[in-house]
């Protein structure tokens, strides 16, 4: 299962810690963490992920890819800015919100399109968003969600 952990470039020490603990849960899983490559809740759940051996997606607004945090396995650039938001949902099952601002929102608006699931975590205040308050309830919902066969 390929799953995004979005949230902006620039996060609090708070919402680092959980995006870290998000990527070590989904690489537990043997789950593929796809994100925007960049830093803040994308490096900390790239880095969490590589610590447990998992494999990082990082879509990039460049066209170099040189903006890719240390922790991105393969590095997609696309040339796009925020508009490569689209091929991160496009390329996941399911979509983790972490906090974020309007890069995020494009991200949960595009998921929400595309008829994908969001979980969030202290992010946007939107309908349809699945609020959890913690990486282990986002990780048991992401399993839940693929056993009802809403995801695959």
């Amino acid at each position: 299962m390929n799953v995004a952990v979005i949230g902006g470039f620039k996060c609090s020490r708070k919402f680092y810690k959980c995006a870290y603990e998000l990527g070590r849960l989904i690489a537990q899983k043997g789950w593929i963490l796809v994100c925007g490559g960049r830093t803040g809740v994308m490096e900390a759940a790239c880095k969490g992920a590589k610590e447990k051996g998992g494999l990082t997606v990082g879509i990039l607004p460049s066209v170099s890819g040189e903006d890719a945090n240390a922790y991105v396995d393969i590095k997609i650039p696309t040339g796009l800015g925020y508009a490569r938001n689209i091929l991160v949902v496009r390329a996941v099952d399911i979509v983790i919100a972490v906090d974020g601002k309007y890069g995020t929102l494009s991200e949960i608006a595009f998921a929400f399109n595309e008829n994908k699931p969001v979980i969030g975590i202290d992010t946007w205040e939107i309908k349809g968003i699945i609020k959890v308050k913690t990486p282990g309830q986002a990780i048991k919902k992401c399993e839940t969600l693929r056993k009802s066969q809403l995801i695959f």
